[in-house]
């Protein structure tokens, strides 16, 4: 016969281990990637503004991750609410925190790929 300690040890242990393998399940199950998204105004999106043989392009991102830029020159870059690092073509990475506006007048960066913390 199993006493009652021994029910209620095994009992707490059963419940534990539910909560330990619930945490686990969430805690995999979640994946933030990157997303290339509409500029829109009154957003705190990170937003890019850049060039490339004779191009201008305007880009928004959101959510954290890491993605490639195709090595474009970069004019300006307004944070929003989050923070960046980028990655240049002389292998620097530049990281500039949430809420600021930087230009690039003089001297842009060749940016190879960009990363929302």
């Amino acid at each position: 016969m199993i006493s009652k300690s021994k029910r209620a040890v095994c009992s707490m242990a059963v419940a534990l281990a539910a909560a330990a393998a619930s945490i686990v399940g969430v805690s995999s199950g979640t994946a933030f990637a990157i997303d290339h998204v509409q500029c829109v105004g009154g957003e705190n999106f990170l937003k890019i503004w850049s060039h490339l043989d004779g191009r201008q392009s305007v880009d928004c991102y959101a959510n954290a991750g890491k993605t490639d830029f195709g090595g474009w020159w970069v004019d300006r870059i307004s944070t929003g609410n989050n923070d960046l690092i980028y990655y240049d073509a002389n292998g620097d990475s530049v990281k500039i925190e949430r809420w600021h506006d930087i230009t690039f007048p003089n001297r842009p960066p060749k940016v190879v790929a960009i990363q929302i913390l």
